[in-house]
């Protein structure tokens, strides 16, 4: 999610999109099984950007010189909003879908191993923020939250690729 989202003061932003975010977010989510990956952002140019972007790799040289990562970018959907995100999953699901939220500071979130438990075959949404995090209006709604992914030390701001590659394999990977 590009918005609403946080910056480094607090502020509610829309945070720029990156080719490389859109490649590495899809590649985890074919990985994983995931049917569909949201780049979320109100901003037109940057909707057209990733059009672009994905226009290259599924129909241009680029998907039939790297066919992996045409199919890992045919997940890719944009949309102007998390309620379109979460209308065109619904939609595909047939079914009400579930938000999962993620924030690297909130103490009231649910382990991992609890909603891996409790997913069944329930659709999910896990909706991460760019930025310093998703904004709090989105933690307003009453949508679950997702226990924050903790390290060693004290630091606690991954990017967006690592936290989506860490959080959806202790939800979808293998069990050992």
């Amino acid at each position: 999610v590009h918005y609403p989202v946080r910056n480094r003061t607090g502020e509610t932003v829309t945070t720029a999109v990156t080719n490389l975010d859109v490649h590495d977010l899809a590649r985890s989510a074919l990985t994983y099984g995931l049917e569909r990956f949201y780049v979320v952002t109100p901003a037109a140019e940057q909707r057209r950007l990733v059009e672009r972007l994905l226009e290259h790799w599924l129909d241009g040289l680029g998907g039939q010189l790297n066919p992996d990562r045409r199919q890992a970018l045919e997940l890719v959907t944009v949309v102007d909003s998390l309620e379109a995100a979460l209308e065109d999953y619904r939609r595909r699901a047939g079914r009400e879908v579930r938000p999962l939220l993620t924030a690297a500071g909130r103490k009231d979130g649910v382990a991992v191993g609890e909603l891996r438990r409790r997913a069944g075959d329930s659709p999910h949404l896990l909706v991460l923020g760019t930025g310093s995090g998703l904004a709090p209006q989105l933690f307003e709604r009453g949508w679950t939250v997702v226990e924050p992914i903790e390290g060693t030390g004290g630091y606690n701001h991954l990017s967006v690729r690592a936290a989506s590659a860490i959080l959806l394999d202790r939800l979808r990977g293998l069990e050992r």
